[in-house]
């Protein structure tokens, strides 16, 4: 059986999961009115990943006796001056992600939870992969922000991205 301590904890990391979803929708809908549909789509994906690693770890603390307990969500920041502050707003919000993740992971560590441990190692893979991602892109919209065409080409690129499908930069 799960610790109690180890059970709340996991259940604060899946609310922020369908917190970060609900703000990478907000985002996307920014871009919708900005008629950014690339880049709405990049966000759209990203909120889908968020909802499935949410679930993934709503079913592991079901697979493991814990109750899940969900908290209500707020409303996501939906208006933004430039796609530069969106992807700015989206690695800030990966890196917390990254930061809870980790203190799950030693939180299971000192419970001498191994089940939980190994269950985790996936999400630290993943938010290597989050970060860089978005990293990358905020690296391109920096450079191409004053620039229309560069913005609608990277808009284009962003349009192709599917979930499970890869990364497109």
């Amino acid at each position: 059986m799960i610790k109690k301590e180890l059970v709340n904890a996991i259940n604060d990391q899946i609310n922020l999961e369908f917190q970060a979803a609900y703000s990478y929708l907000g985002m996307a809908a920014y871009f919708e009115n900005e008629n950014l549909s690339g880049f709405a789509n990049w966000f759209k994906v990203q909120h889908e990943e968020e909802q499935q690693h949410a679930m993934r770890l709503f079913q592991y603390l079901i697979d493991r006796g814990g109750d899940v307990s969900l908290a209500a969500l707020s409303a996501p920041k939906m208006t933004y001056t430039t796609p530069l502050e969106v992807f700015q707003a989206s690695l800030k919000q990966e890196e917390a992600n990254t930061e809870s993740i980790n203190q799950l992971y030693d939180l299971a560590g000192k419970m001498n939870d191994h089940a939980t441990i190994s269950h985790l190692q996936w999400f630290i893979d993943e938010q290597v992969e989050e970060e860089k991602s978005v990293s990358e892109i905020l690296a391109l919209v920096e450079r191409a922000q004053d620039e229309i065409q560069a913005m609608l080409y990277l808009n284009d690129k962003l349009a192709a991205r599917t979930l499970g499908g890869g990364e497109i930069l």
